[in-house]
């Protein structure tokens, strides 16, 4: 009986034991996804904070710019794309929305075409202007407006039809960001 009492008291022992590290694993993994950690983005066509050329306006070729990074998690599976202008009028302004960027990938190149699923898988959403990919800076004349290039590395491939909104890629990453990264230009006319 007393070997019986034991077994018991072992065998709670361990499943207790077992939910505390579950739990445990659990807040760390909520904790990472609410606050994920950074890493380096950059665009040689425009330092942080500048300009951006009339190039990549739609006063210009309307192309997307080159964009480059490092220090995202080796265990990256994909990575998210979304530019947008917080300073246009009444919202802000989606510019570009893109996902199932490869996650070993380390840049992208200048000119992505305007296609919903690229050679690579990358995808691309329906930006503000109501098009397929990149739109580029096209604020109405007057003040400088921001354009944040951000960059989220996840730990899955989402789930999304090319042609979704930054807010279906939003709902589609959250709780899948490993960390994140952006770079700011400004552009005015």
């Amino acid at each position: 009986m007393r070997l019986y009492a034991l077994i018991v008291l072992v065998t709670v022992a361990l499943v207790l034991g077992g939910c505390k590290g579950e739990r445990q694993r659990a807040e760390q993994t909520q904790e990472t996804q609410t606050q994920p950690l950074e890493f380096e983005m950059w665009s040689p066509a425009f330092a942080e904070g500048d300009t951006i050329p009339v190039k990549y306006t739609c006063t210009g070729e309307d192309v997307s710019p080159e964009l480059h990074w490092k220090g995202a998690p080796k265990w990256t599976k994909s990575f998210a794309l979304i530019c947008d202008d917080p300073d246009a009028p009444g919202k802000t302004w989606v510019h570009w929305v893109a996902w199932g960027i490869p996650g070993e990938a380390t840049s992208l190149s200048e000119a992505i075409p305007p296609e919903p699923v690229l050679d690579d898988g990358m995808r691309q959403g329906t930006n503000d202007f109501k098009r397929i990919g990149y739109g580029g800076p096209c604020p109405p004349p007057g003040k400088p407006h921001r354009y944040f290039f951000k960059l989220y590395a996840l730990d899955t491939l989402p789930d999304l039809e090319p042609g979704a909104t930054k807010d279906a890629l939003l709902k589609a990453i959250n709780g899948h960001i490993l960390a994140y990264a952006q770079t700011v230009g400004i552009y005015r006319r």
